[in-house]
């Protein structure tokens, strides 16, 4: 932390008489009345039976703000957390669509600064770790297609992640640039309200009014374990509800063809009505007498809409609304969830989760954790931590064996050690586990440590504008600068695959954890 100098400005005059002496400001008038109400309320506390008119009560704890490291938490409490505030579009939060890293630009994390390295490097600093490409064929396979312009060839992505991923960091320009590549198919997948004040997506309009209660991976915990593709169930009173949209300004974003609604049925729901572009379209009865994952699909000319859900009658459950066109092109959708460990996602309903993958249809897995296990040390057990990566990767690719798989490994972290900045024993460590059990999967690897220069990297990145002050995040300079350099690691591996004669992907390895019982998907599902 830096320090700080006490402001300057004109001499402070106090009025009354001075005390000098600790007898006299004992004796005060002021000092007395605080010691009594300090007294009253110490007595309070100790009486049994007057919890109601206690004077000091202990507060509800705040999210983490973007930039935290969220502290591991040994039991979780089970419920949900009410969101009070309204979810806005915050154009402030947005990257911009070109960045120019030689200028100051503003982004969701930090401020920028100058002196960043060029974007249209024409190959990345290290290349994607993939023996035998067993990571990304199926991938490869996909884009290939899409790159065909075959009707309705989409390649859709699933960016799972933490703090960054959840502002649309990496992933939002991740998303800009293989649609301009390969063609744009929509938006994809968002929260139904925002579950975090650091929630955030690029090129895409979203409101939900105020008062949607939340269970999330990372806490509080729903008991049945449904949380739906994003990690986050939503339960809704009457009068709530949620827009999504076509961006507002820009030059991405502005079509969409095809909206879907994931939402809960089960015991004693309510009623949700459907609005595309201020007509209502449906009115969807929630109650069932099991419970199961649905979807409504509504459909529109390709162009700018808007969709609205509400509750209109009871309670609702739901999880959040997919936007898409029609294709070829690429769809992406960013999974952040802030303060997770990659272990969270494990917190689902096998079954459940199962399914929601099968649901996108996902041509490519893509997990991008680090920051918060740094913050946990050596706490959790790199033996340990490596065990449970392994299980994740090997649980996705079970439910969606079709689809490729791809590791981002950590970011360099900084510490300060007396007056200097050194990397954390951890991040290292870190590094070799991600790595080690992505070969053992048969998941790609992309080395982000490397990429920023190894041990020491980050404490250079804050310097040139490209880290934060809090020598673990990338700022909105940095966050371009790492997925350009992703992007151009997956061209050069898709490059080289189809130079390569566009081998057929090599049988995956047996897991090395058992399999999980998956339930087939609902009937009512949208293919």
């Amino acid at each position: 932390m830096t320090s700080q100098e006490s402001p300057s400005g004109p001499p402070i005059r106090i009025q009354g008489p001075e005390v000098e002496r600790p007898s006299q400001v004992l004796s005060s008038r002021p000092t007395l009345a605080l010691l009594t109400l300090v007294a009253l309320g110490a007595a309070l506390e100790l009486i049994p039976g007057l919890e109601q008119v206690r004077l000091f009560r202990p507060g509800l704890p705040e999210a983490p703000a973007l930039g935290e490291i969220a502290a591991p938490a040994a039991a979780l409490s089970v419920g949900e957390s009410l969101l009070s505030r309204e979810s806005e579009n915050a154009a402030q939060l947005a990257q911009p669509e070109h960045v120019d890293l030689q200028a100051p630009a503003r982004g969701p994390i930090a401020p920028q600064q100058l002196d960043a390295p060029a974007l249209d490097l024409e190959r990345p600093p290290v290349s994607l770790v993939d023996a035998e490409r067993r990571g990304l064929t199926a991938f490869y396979q996909r884009l290939a297609r899409t790159e065909a312009r075959e009707p309705h060839a989409i390649t859709r992505i699933e960016h799972f992640g933490d703090s960054i991923i959840t502002s649309d960091y990496v992933s939002g320009t991740l998303r800009r640039k293989l649609q301009d590549r390969f063609g744009d198919a929509g938006h994809g997948f968002l929260l139904m309200a925002s579950a975090w004040p650091a929630y955030f997506h690029n090129d895409v309009y979203r409101f939900a009014s105020a008062g949607f209660s939340v269970s999330r991976i990372v806490g509080p915990l729903s008991p049945d374990g449904l949380y739906g593709l994003g990690g986050v169930s939503f339960t809704a009173p009457p009068g709530s509800r949620a827009r999504f949209g076509t961006a507002k300004a820009g030059s991405r974003g502005r079509a969409v063809s095809r909206f879907i609604v994931a939402y809960l049925k089960r015991p004693g729901g309510g009623k949700l009505r459907i609005n595309l572009d201020g007509a209502e379209q449906a009115t969807l009865d929630t109650s069932s007498d099991v419970t199961e994952v649905a979807y409504h699909e509504v459909r529109a000319p390709d162009g700018e809409h808007e969709l609205e859900v509400m509750t209109i009658a009871g309670t609702t459950r739901s999880f959040g609304v997919v936007l898409e066109r029609e294709g070829p092109g690429v769809v992406l959708d960013a999974i952040g969830v802030q303060g997770a460990r990659v272990r969270f996602l494990d917190k689902q309903d096998d079954a459940h989760w199962a399914e929601q993958l099968r649901w996108r249809d996902p041509a490519l897995l893509v997990y991008q954790f680090g920051a918060n296990e740094s913050g946990d040390g050596f706490a959790y057990p790199m033996a340990e931590y490596r065990k449970t990566l392994e299980e994740v990767l090997a649980q996705g690719l079970r439910a969606v064996p079709r689809a490729g798989c791809l590791v981002v490994g950590a970011m360099d972290r900084a510490e300060k050690k007396g007056t200097a900045l050194q990397t954390m024993a951890v991040i290292p460590a870190l590094v070799a586990e991600q790595r080690a059990a992505s070969a053992a999967v048969g998941c790609a690897f992309f080395d982000t440590f490397a990429a920023m220069g190894g041990s020491g990297s980050m404490a250079a990145w804050v310097q040139r504008g490209l880290g934060q002050g809090d020598l673990t995040h990338p700022t909105g300079s940095g966050s371009e600068v790492l997925a350009s350099w992703l992007y151009r690691a997956l061209l050069e591996g898709y490059e080289g695959w189809k130079g390569a004669g566009r081998p057929s992907a090599p049988p995956l390895p047996e897991p090395s954890v058992s399999a999980s019982p998956t339930a087939p998907a609902p009937a009512s599902a949208t293919p």
